[in-house]
């Protein structure tokens, strides 16, 4: 039984003239990692702000867990970073974690824990001014995490960071996922969703243009790149063959787009016991990146 940690329905805010989220819907389920993606702009923070109270509807709802208690004290069980962390900069990682604590009403021994799950633990005693930016979003990390939340919400976790720190943060979120922390992060970065999440929910201009399995949305069956000398009984065939559902023909290469799963090895003995013989044969998937234009572009 699926256990609902986040509802919206039918959720719209307007800033004066502009919408930027209009009548949206969808659910948070437990022990997932689910991904608000969409371009800048396209009310991924605005939604996010709505659910932590921090932005007000303008119309819908939306409730936390089964909808019994109060958001204020739903929001005790989720963890948030939406803002730049804003730690003290003369103070260690450690002071700045007290402090969190006493706030939240935390016991300490929970510092050396969360600093452990985003590798900080042997800085923990140097200052916050001396920290690389993405230690201090794995810092942040450990703040939103001292509570123990039901839920983490991230808003564009790696931005601004180099490779090697964006490659430790996407660590780090599936290492807490594995753990059985629900998260929910937005990004406007294909990539990151399709390393990351398990679900996404696609924006664009404040509406939803998919939410669903991130395997699912990648779950075309790929094509074949071919080429053979005999071209056209190679169309032929493909036309005839209920395998494929179109073809796409650029001069001497023919992409056939796979309705059902099939390989490469057995379409080539097929084409082999038809008596065409292939000089190129390729089989790729499309990308996340590529459905995602896809659906973006048919709304311009």
């Amino acid at each position: 039984m699926e256990q609902p940690i986040l509802t919206i329905n039918n959720l719209t805010k307007k800033f004066g003239a502009l919408t930027a989220v209009k009548d949206l819907s969808f659910t948070i389920n437990k022990g997932n990692v689910y991904g608000i993606l969409g371009p800048n702009g396209s009310g991924k923070s605005t939604t996010l702000g709505i659910v932590l109270n921090v932005v007000n509807k303008t119309n819908g709802d939306f409730h936390w867990f089964d909808g019994t208690m109060s958001t204020h004290n739903a929001l005790k069980q989720v963890g948030a970073i939406i803002e730049r962390p804003n730690f003290y900069p003369y103070m260690s990682a450690e002071q700045n974690l007290k402090l969190v604590c006493k706030i939240k009403g935390v016991p300490l021994y929970k510092i050396d824990e969360k600093l452990e799950i985003v590798g900080l633990l042997d800085r923990k005693y140097h200052k916050f001014k001396t920290y690389s930016l993405g230690m201090k979003q794995r810092l942040a990390i450990a703040s939103a995490l001292l509570n123990d939340p039901e839920i983490l919400i991230l808003d564009e976790p790696t931005n601004g960071l180099d490779p090697q720190g964006i490659h430790q943060i996407r660590q780090i979120i599936k290492d807490i996922a594995a753990d059985g922390t629900t998260i929910l992060l937005a990004s406007h970065l294909l990539d990151e969703v399709e390393k990351v999440c398990s679900h996404v929910v696609v924006l664009r201009k404040g509406e939803k243009l998919y939410s669903g399995r991130v395997d699912e949305m990648i779950s075309s069956h790929g094509f074949f790149e071919l080429k053979a000398d005999q071209q056209d009984e190679l169309i032929t065939l493909l036309k005839t063959h209920s395998n494929f559902s179109k073809l796409k023909i650029e001069d001497d290469l023919i992409t056939a787009f796979l309705e059902e799963p099939m390989s490469a090895s057995d379409f080539n003995k097929l084409m082999f016991e038809k008596g065409i013989t292939l000089s190129h044969l390729v089989k790729r998937k499309e990308s996340l990146e590529e459905q995602f234009l896809k659906l973006t572009d048919n709304l311009n």
